[in-house]
């Protein structure tokens, strides 16, 4: 696979039903996970979407998923730009010159669902996803 960057959008509990929309709108293939499918089982969380994707006919990838839980959900900053692959070492070149002069949020690690990902606020205010499969 090659690494593709692409909108990830926050949403404040409503994922499931935005994407469900944007499929109708732009048809293709959608898969959701919740925050359950991983494991968080607590009430009010579990059916939240921990990740959603849809893949379009036409070639669009956007992604979303709720905000989660702790974090804060207010307009203007639901919006990420999410770098994925297979690439490790092309990915964690990008990240390496995203983060050093931001923010990390999400170190770049393991994760439970078995990827590496790491999340970071770049120099200039702009939130990136990194996700290493």
């Amino acid at each position: 696979m090659t690494s593709r960057l692409n909108p990830y959008i926050s949403f404040p509990g409503n994922a499931r039903q935005a994407l469900e929309f944007y499929h109708q709108v732009f048809g293709g293939n959608l898969n959701m996970n919740s925050y359950g499918d991983f494991g968080m089982e607590d009430a009010g969380v579990a059916d939240k979407i921990m990740h959603g994707q849809l893949e379009t006919r036409s070639g669009f990838t956007l992604m979303a998923a709720d905000a989660p839980p702790g974090s804060e959900h207010r307009a203007g900053n639901n919006m990420s730009v999410s770098l994925s692959g297979d690439d490790a070492q092309e990915l964690r070149g990008y990240w390496d010159q995203l983060s050093s002069s931001g923010t990390v949020s999400v170190p770049l690690e393991r994760q439970m669902w078995g990827d590496e990902f790491g999340s970071c606020e770049d120099q200039f205010g702009v939130t990136w996803m990194v996700n290493i499969s």
